[in-house]
C-alpha cells in the first residue's frame, strides 16, 4: 500500500486540530485511501449518510461516540432512511429496545449536524443537488448511481462509517469513480431491438437495470439504440436495479446522461437486448407460483413528485383497493408535503393506500407479519425483499400493481412487454 500525500491542512486535521471526532474520521478516511491505492484525498462538497438504519450495536456506538467527541459535519450532509417513520410512529412495528435504539441512532446523526432528510433519494431535493463535476461522498447504492450518472457529480461507492467521516472531514479518497479513467464505459447494451412502447415504461427500465447489473457486474455500462430522452424517474429505477443486482455506481445512456458522448471507444463487448431477454429479467424478479396477493409496495427508491402525480391519477380513475390487500407508498417528507398540498394524499388514503415516510417497507417491520406475497414496481425491492422479509414477490408496472391491488390477485399487462 502506498503512502497518501496529505496537505498541511489535512495533516493538522489528522493531528486533532479540529477536535477528536475529526481526527478519528481522518484516520479512517486516510486508511481507506491507502487501502484503495489513492495518492491523495479530494475535497468534497456534500455527503449522504447511509448508516442511520439501525443494524446493531456497533453502528449506534460509532455514531454516539462521534457525538461524544464533539463531531459536526463541515459540508452539507443528508441522511438516508432510518428504521422508523418519525411522523407516523404507529406504522412501524418496533418495540422496546429496538425502537429506542433505532431512534437513538437517528438522533445521533442529526446531532452531528446532518439534515434529517431520511430519504434514499436525496437527489430529489433540487435545491441541494450537486452539480456536474462536483466531488461528493454519497452512500446508498441508488443515490450513488444517480449522482454519478444523471447529475455528472463524482462519488465512489461509500458505505457505513466512511460516509459520516467524509462529512466530518470534508474529504474522500481520490480513487475509484472520482477518477476520469474509471468513468469510461466497458460494456455496451444496444436497446434498438426493444419496441418503443416498452422503453417508455418505467418498469421496463427497472427490469433493464436488473439485466444490466447481471451482464456488467461492476463495469460501467453504456446504453445505446434509444433516441428519446429518458425521464429521471426511469433512470432512477434503472440505477437502483443495476446497483442492487450488480455493483454499478455509474452508467451512461446515449443522448440522455451528461458523460455519454464518446464512450464507445473503450467498450470491450456489446449485447443486443431483445424483448425476450427483458422479459426473462422481469421474470427473475418474480417468485414462481406465489399464491394470493397480500400486499403491494411502491416507492423504492422513494416516490418523486412526478411519480406521486402518476399514482394519484391512477387512483382517481379506478376503484378502491381490495380489503385483503395492503398497499404501501414510501416517499420522503418533502414530497409527502407536496402531495398533501395538492390533495393527492387524501385521495390515496380514501382508496386504501398508506403513505410511509423516513423509511422503507423492506428494511423495517411495516408489512403485516402474515404477509406472504407482495407485488412491487421496484426491481430493487423485488431483489432484496425475499431475503429480508421472507416473502414471495411479483414484479410489474405501477399500473399493474394498482390493478392487482383492486382485484386482490396479480394482473399484469403482458402486451406492454412484447
Amino acid at each position: 500500500m502506498n503512502d497518501v500525500a496529505l496537505t498541511s491542512e489535512e495533516r493538522e486535521l489528522l493531528a486533532g486540530a479540529a477536535g477528536p471526532a475529526v481526527a478519528l474520521a481522518m484516520r479512517l478516511i486516510t486508511e481507506l485511501a491507502r487501502t484503495l491505492g489513492a495518492r491523495s484525498l479530494i475535497p468534497i462538497t456534500s455527503a449522504h449518510v447511509d448508516g442511520c438504519l439501525h443494524h446493531g450495536q456497533a453502528g449506534l456506538d460509532f455514531a454516539e461516540r462521534l457525538v461524544e467527541l464533539g463531531g459536526q459535519v463541515v459540508v452539507p450532509t443528508t441522511l438516508n432512511v432510518g428504521s422508523l417513520d418519525l411522523l407516523h410512529p404507529g406504522l412501524v412495528r418496533l418495540a422496546g429496545s429496538e425502537r429506542r435504539d433505532a431512534r437513538r441512532l437517528m438522533d445521533a446523526y442529526t446531532a452531528l449536524g446532518a439534515a434529517p432528510t431520511w430519504t434514499c433519494a436525496p437527489y430529489q431535493d433540487t435545491q441541494r443537488r450537486p452539480g456536474f463535476g462536483e466531488h461528493i461522498a454519497w452512500a446508498e447504492s441508488n443515490a450513488i448511481a444517480f449522482a454519478n450518472s444523471v447529475l455528472g457529480a463524482r462519488t465512489d461507492r461509500y458505505g457505513d462509517f466512511v460516509d459520516i467521516c467524509a462529512g466530518l472531514t470534508g474529504r474522500a479518497p481520490y480513487a475509484g469513480l472520482h477518477l476520469d479513467a474509471n468513468r469510461r464505459a466497458r460494456i455496451e447494451l444496444d436497446l434498438s431491438p426493444l419496441p418503443a412502447h416498452t422503453l417508455r415504461m418505467a418498469a421496463a427500465w427497472a427490469a433493464l437495470g436488473h439485466l444490466t447489473g447481471k451482464l456488467a457486474a461492476d463495469r460501467v455500462p453504456l446504453l445505446t439504440g434509444w433516441s428519446e430522452p429518458v425521464p429521471e424517474d426511469h433512470l432512477k429505477a434503472f440505477g437502483a436495479a443495476a446497483a442492487s443486482r450488480g455493483g454499478i455506481g455509474l452508467f451512461h445512456v446515449a443522448g440522455t446522461t451528461p458523460e455519454a458522448g464518446g464512450q464507445g471507444a473503450s467498450v470491450e463487448e456489446v449485447h443486443r437486448i431483445t424483448p425476450a431477454m427483458l422479459r426473462t429479467a422481469r421474470d427473475e424478479l418474480s417468485s414462481p407460483a406465489p399464491g394470493p396477493l397480500d400486499a403491494v409496495s411502491i416507492g423504492t427508491p422513494h416516490l418523486s413528485v412526478a411519480e406521486f402525480r402518476e399514482l394519484a391519477d391512477l387512483v382517481r380513475t379506478g376503484g378502491p383497493m381490495a380489503p385483503t390487500v395492503e398497499v404501501w407508498a414510501a416517499t420522503n417528507r418533502a414530497t409527502a408535503a407536496v402531495a398533501q398540498s395538492n390533495g393527492w394524499l387524501a385521495g390515496l388514503e380514501s382508496a386504501g393506500i398508506r403513505v410511509l415516510v423516513d423509511t422503507c417497507t423492506y428494511v423495517t417491520s411495516v408489512l403485516n407479519p402474515r404477509t406472504r406475497h407482495v407485488m412491487t414496481n421496484s426491481a430493487k425491492w423485488a431483489w432484496y425483499a425475499p431475503v429480508n422479509l421472507g416473502v414471495q414477490v411479483t414484479f410489474g408496472s405501477l399500473a399493474d400493481c394498482l390493478t392487482s391491488a383492486r382485484a386482490g390477485k396479480v394482473t399484469r399487462d403482458e402486451a406492454s412487454w412484447r
